[in-house]
């Protein structure tokens, strides 16, 4: 049976309450922004978001954050600091997101102590159930909870409830970190960070919003809906000429389509590390 947005928001917000002070997790995706909106109308000045300014979130993200915050009136916090540095990160192992999350759920905790706030949230919905997720563990692990995924709330639940909330990013396309797009055991770098960054905004310049650039050193292989493949047809040329100047000798189109995740793919074939 069909949950409406009304008894969604009521389910969610009466649970965030029940915590009575938190820090969210914000990335501006779709997930960590209902999550804090629903914290902000819970328990207003006992919600804090803060969002990771890293090398491995865009611009665009970053500026929709403070946006969003500003937007509804909530809390904001940037904390910064390198990923790169995390101890086993850059070498890019199938289990990454782990050190990644980890590190961000310790500092989230850190800093809950530090303003007395009692829990760390995160956006986790119900779906991330059927990928791949390490970082799940590392939420376990430091005590962080993920109110969406508690409640079985999935991804389309969760768009409606951004609508209903009226968040400007109710429809935007998923957008993990750009070292999503680098394939496990390629060390990731600044460079390869930028390169991806400035290749997927050339894409998005000439009219693509759904779309990945695998990483393959000189190829980029580009991830775009079926549907947007006679546009890709089209401006065949413009897309080359833009992703030559981002720095990669070679393009790409893969005739799968966009799919989330294609880079785990591989995880069949090798044996997943244990932290």
């Amino acid at each position: 049976m069909e949950r409406s947005e009304e008894i969604l928001r009521g389910d969610l917000e009466s649970l965030i309450a029940g915590y009575g002070s938190v820090v969210v997790g914000f990335s501006a995706g779709v997930d960590s922004s209902v999550v804090a909106v629903a914290a902000h109308v819970a328990l207003g000045r006992h919600a804090l978001a803060v969002t990771a300014a890293t090398e491995t979130i865009t611009e665009e993200d970053l500026q929709l954050a403070g946006a969003i915050a500003a937007r509804i009136g909530m809390r904001h916090e940037l904390i910064r600091y390198n990923e790169l540095e995390i101890d086993g990160y850059a070498e890019n192992p199938a289990n990454r997101c782990y050190f990644c999350k980890n590190t961000l759920y310790v500092r989230l905790a850190a800093l809950a102590r530090e303003r007395g706030l009692a829990v760390v949230l995160d956006g986790a919905n119900a779906d991330d159930a059927d990928d791949y997720r390490p970082g799940r563990q590392a939420a376990a692990e430091q005590g962080v909870r993920s109110p969406l995924l508690e409640l079985g709330i999935t991804k389309d639940e969760v768009r409606r409830l951004a609508a209903s909330y009226g968040l400007p990013n109710h429809d935007k396309p998923s957008a993990p970190c750009l070292s999503s797009r680098v394939p496990y055991g390629t060390r990731i770098t600044g460079e390869i960070l930028e390169r991806i960054g400035r290749a997927e905004r050339a894409l998005r310049d000439l009219g693509f919003h759904q779309l990945r650039v695998r990483h393959h050193d000189d190829l980029a292989r580009v991830e775009i809906p079926v549907a947007d493949f006679p546009k890709a047809v089209a401006l065949a040329g413009e897309m080359e000429r833009a992703l030559r100047e981002a720095g990669y000798r070679y393009v790409t189109l893969d005739l799968g389509g966009f799919r989330s995740g294609s880079l785990n793919d591989v995880l069949t074939q090798i044996e997943l590390p244990v932290p």
